[in-house]
Order: structure tokens, then sequence, then C-alpha cells
């Protein structure tokens, strides 16, 4: 049996790894510019968190239930005062409908008075306070 040895170099035919680079375990000065060789950053975007996205989603549907409660509601629309009637001695709730409820008959007149008012019937007293409905 014969065997081919190739020297390439290395001490004895071993093959020697390759020198390390070392590193000197002291620190190294490093050169920080200064003046107007600085270089100024653009300050970072505005960063919307978790938080903040949750706060701007729900004061938005908090203006939206708003808004909606609003238009359905007809708005702050002030209503008129309710105007009121003082029943005079002999008066009846039909001649109060006749004269104080127009745009209607006076059977229509006497219902919505007495609706109006929570009266179980027509029967009226001298120097009660009714509540006219409107319209």
């Amino acid at each position: 049996m014969s065997a081919v040895a190739v020297l390439d170099g290395t001490t004895n035919g071993y093959a020697v790894p390759a020198p390390a680079v070392r590193r000197s375990p002291r620190p190294r000065l490093v050169s920080v510019p200064t003046g107007e060789s600085v270089r100024l950053l653009p300050e970072p975007a505005l960063r919307l968190t978790r938080l903040g996205r949750l706060v701007l989603t729900s004061a938005a549907v908090l203006v939206a239930l708003v808004v909606a409660f609003i238009g359905l509601t007809g708005g702050a629309a002030a209503s008129a005062p309710a105007q009121t009637v003082t029943v005079q001695q002999g008066q009846t709730l039909s001649e109060i409908a006749a004269t104080h409820v127009t745009g209607v008959s006076i059977a229509t007149g006497v219902t919505q008075l007495q609706e109006a008012n929570d009266l179980a019937t027509t029967q009226v007293q001298a120097g009660q306070t009714l509540v006219i409905p409107q319209g």
C-alpha cells in the first residue's frame, strides 16, 4: 500500500489556524462630530398608541351618538310654554274646547282637554286651571 502526502506549506503537514484578530480590552476613543458637522435628524412622526386609538374611537362614537340623539329627539328646540286657562263660574269643558282648541271639532277638543289634564270626566270646577293642548 502506498500513500501520497502533499505538503501545503504548513508545519509538519498539519494545518495551523489563522491567527485571530485580537481587540484590545481597553476602550477606544471615538470621534464625535460637533458644531456645523452635526447632522440634525428630523423629529419623529406622531405615534398613535393603542390607548390613543381607543380614546379617539370612543370620542368619535360618543359624538355620533350625541348627534343621533339630537337628530331623533328634535334637538334643543324649546317648546312653547303650555297655555293654561282658569275655569270661570258656569263654564263647561265644551265651551273651553270651542274657545281655546281650534281646528278640531268640539268633541275632539273636549277629548284632547281631558287627556292633557288627566280628567276622568267632563266635569270641571270654577277656579280649576286647565292646560290647553298644542296643535
